[in-house]
């Protein structure tokens, strides 16, 4: 699963790549620094994880993973080509989220690419862009489908839903909020770059990370991705680039000297994780303690498959305990004992947490 990290040039976005990923992607204090797309793939936290490598002491702990992509970044007329604009559309087609990057902080040194600082209109300008490139895309479907209806009535609704939703888009809406149909679900081939699911990571200063409800823009920010059922998370590009090269020990340190339970990156990976509904469920022993990456729904089988193809054809049965009650338990033993270890079969869904054991033929 990728997701796409965008927004203006110059709001911090191949700062918290690199931070997110020690990819070490050029950053610089000017526009277009990132022409190709940098990737980096990211551990999600999971503290599930950690207490059972505390537990088995494995030769390998393996956490989930998630793929970063750093965009270009956009500017008005990107649509028309403008900037990197045909380019920065392209790389945002080929993920599955988008983070965007917002500027919440004033800095003389730091060029804006509109002069000045102001979250709502770099929020606009980005929705904007994608929006006209939908539009694009979605006339000509409704050109397609029009054609296709001559031979086949069937395509008459197809082209009345694009009509439906090309209004919408004109009004300036992302297809994200569009009700009337479900577009995603009934036309899965169109790929529209406003129906993405989005996370704004307001980028502050040290001083706004510490207290983001008392920075108006953030505030602005916040309000607004409520209005769209968005999810809104606040880091320090610059002091998560700082704090990412600290050893585990003195992170946690300085982020409680900082009165801050978790750091903005965390957050944003985890966010990132559930957007996409993902979920782990895990292994354990002493070769390795590992958090393997499903989709939310998934059933045993298909889990297994996840490990190895053969787990999947030669499926018997799943052995499934919960990490609660296992750390309740303290062993697999104990757990066993109690009666708390499922033996649970292919209709079984999967759950988040879920630590299994997959029993299988050859």
């Amino acid at each position: 699963m990728k997701l796409g990290i965008v927004g203006l040039p110059n709001v911090g976005k191949s700062t918290l790549f690199n931070a997110i990923t020690n990819a070490g992607a050029e950053s610089a204090n000017y526009p277009f620094c990132t022409i190709d797309p940098n990737v980096g793939m990211v551990a999600v936290p999971d503290y599930r994880l950690d207490k059972l490598s505390e537990m088995y002491h494995p030769k390998k702990t393996t956490p989930a993973v998630i793929e970063f992509v750093d965009i270009a970044g956009l500017v008005k007329g990107a649509s028309k080509g403008e900037g990197l604009g045909n380019k920065f559309l392209g790389n945002i087609r080929m993920t599955d989220a988008i983070v965007h990057v917002v500027r919440c902080f004033d800095d003389d040194n730091v060029i804006h690419v509109e002069g000045s600082t102001d979250p709502i209109r770099d929020m606009d300008t980005i929705d904007l862009e994608l929006i006209m490139a939908d539009l694009e895309m979605v006339e000509r479907r409704i050109d397609k489908a029009k054609k296709a209806a001559k031979g086949d009535k069937k395509f008459l609704q197809e082209a009345a839903d694009f009509e439906g939703l090309r209004d919408w888009l004109n009004d300036g809406k992302s297809a994200r909020s569009y009700e009337e149909v479900d577009i995603a679900k009934e036309y899965p081939d169109c790929e529209l770059l406003s129906l993405k699911p989005v996370i704004y990571a307001a980028n502050l200063d040290e001083d706004g990370f510490a207290d983001p409800h008392g920075v108006d823009y953030y505030r602005q920010v916040e309000e607004r991705a409520q209005a769209e059922g968005a999810q809104v998370i606040p880091v320090c590009a610059k002091l998560e680039a700082e704090i990412a090269e600290l050893p585990a020990e003195e992170k946690k340190m300085f982020l409680d000297d900082l009165g801050i339970a978790e750091s903005g990156l965390d957050r944003l990976v985890k966010a990132s994780y559930t957007l996409l509904g993902l979920i782990s469920y895990l292994t354990s022993g002493e070769d390795e303690c590992r958090a393997w990456t499903i989709k939310r729904g998934t059933k045993a089988p298909q889990a297994a498959g996840k490990i190895h193809s053969d787990f999947e054809r030669g499926f018997i049965r799943a052995e499934v305990v919960s990490y609660e009650d296992l750390m309740a338990c303290g062993t697999m033993a104990a757990a066993r004992e109690k009666g708390l270890i499922r033996s649970e079969g292919k209709e079984y869904v999967v759950q988040d947490g879920d630590i299994i054991l997959f029993r299988f033929n050859v």
